[in-house]
């Protein structure tokens, strides 16, 4: 889909914004992106609250492949094909894209340096604890210059 396509596809829901993304276009609105216009069509935020209408429609995930493997993005589903003819009943579900877009984005702030970020299972089937590092640090607590950074490691290397 081209820019004025979408803007029509959009229009009852009001003003998007459109930014160039890989092999199509991110859609923006209230200040979060909420959608996707790509090559396999039209894809929306969704969260625990609108994924049950999703599922309904039997709309998938996004996914999409890279050399070695396929990565689905479950908080990305695609647009069912009964919307394309109605923008009415479109806008309604942006809106609810848009819902989903800020409650993520509420949940990102939310987040402190240091909190500990459970990430999936690996391939073991084990949960890994990711905590944020904090940047190397002199005695006194002062940050360590990157320069004096490489050459430890070039000494320890030798």
């Amino acid at each position: 889909m081209d820019r004025d396509d979408l803007a029509d596809l959009f229009s009852y829901f009001g003003p998007v914004s459109l930014q160039r993304m890989f092999s199509g276009y991110g859609i923006a609105a209230d200040g979060v992106n909420f959608a996707m216009s790509l090559r396999t069509g039209i894809i929306l935020r969704v969260d625990d609250q609108t994924v049950g209408r999703f599922e309904a429609e039997g709309a998938k995930p996004f996914q999409y492949r890279t050399r070695n493997r396929t990565v689905v993005v479950n908080s990305y589903r695609h647009l069912p094909e009964r919307l394309y003819d109605d923008p009415e009943e479109l806008a309604v579900w942006a809106r609810e894209a848009v819902g989903a877009a800020q409650r993520a984005k509420a949940k990102k702030k939310s987040r402190k340096p240091g909190d500990v970020i459970l990430m999936p299972a690996g391939p073991a089937g084990k949960t890994r604890n990711m905590k944020r590092k904090k940047p190397a640090t002199a005695k006194r607590g002062k940050p360590v210059p990157r320069k004096t950074l490489r050459k430890k490691a070039s000494r320890k290397k030798s």
